[in-house]
């Protein structure tokens, strides 16, 4: 599904230049579920960035299936994450103003689909989840953990075939990061592929692949044994 050759990914200033990525080579099958752990600037999330296509690199070579990412224009870039990938933030980025309900179907609007169409996706998202009880709330009414599963629901909307992770469990205590574990445990076995950056060690053990950075390298990839 995703291929880096030689990637890099260089920042530059007046001043300063600094190294994000360097050398990366990276394979990601379909239906694969990859946690990418390291310490705090290691390029963890440059890598989702890019993987993301919100950011590009500054060298080398990155295909999504038959697609070589680089040589695409911003509008084809917004094409393929629109109808390819999913997002989940450690901070939720729900909107306040918008019941959940409507904070799900946002990824449907943009997709331009009928609005009895969108109501049947959504309702299906959020039951996924487990929050279709919550539909008519707003965010601020909710815990940490079911705001965190609306986040989800969101990105699952429109049934991407990738869903990339950012910190899912930072802000949740143990029982709520256990729950959106298995969320996104439930989502790889139906067939998604997920790449999440983690912090947790036992929840890098639920993937089946762990990536390790250091100072913007991969330095180890090894699969869980089953």
């Amino acid at each position: 599904m995703i291929t880096l050759a030689d990637v890099h990914r260089l920042y530059r200033s007046d001043e300063v230049e600094t190294t994000a990525l360097r050398d990366i080579d990276l394979s990601i099958e379909e239906g694969e579920f990859v946690a990418v752990m390291g310490p705090s600037g290691c390029g963890k999330s440059t890598l989702l960035n890019i993987l993301g296509t919100i950011d590009r690199p500054t060298s080398g070579k990155f295909r999504f299936r038959d697609q070589e990412i680089t040589e695409l224009s911003e509008a084809e870039l917004a094409r393929l994450r629109r109808d390819n990938l999913g997002f989940v933030f450690q901070s939720f980025n729900l909107i306040d103003e918008l019941t959940i309900a409507e904070n799900v179907e946002l990824g449907l609007v943009y997709r331009r689909w009928a609005g009895k169409d969108r109501r049947v996706r959504v309702e299906a998202a959020m039951d996924r989840v487990g929050i279709a009880h919550r539909a008519k709330h707003y965010p601020h009414q909710l815990s940490g953990g079911q705001q965190q599963r609306a986040a989800i629901a969101r990105a699952i909307v429109g049934r991407p075939s990738l869903i990339l992770a950012d910190e899912p469990t930072g802000n949740l205590d143990t029982e709520n990061g256990a729950q959106v574990m298995d969320i996104l445990q439930g989502l790889n076995a139906e067939g998604a592929t997920i790449v999440m950056v983690t912090h947790s060690p036992s929840h890098a053990d639920l993937a089946k692949r762990r990536i390790d950075m250091l100072d913007g390298r991969v330095v180890v990839s090894a699969r869980r044994a089953i």
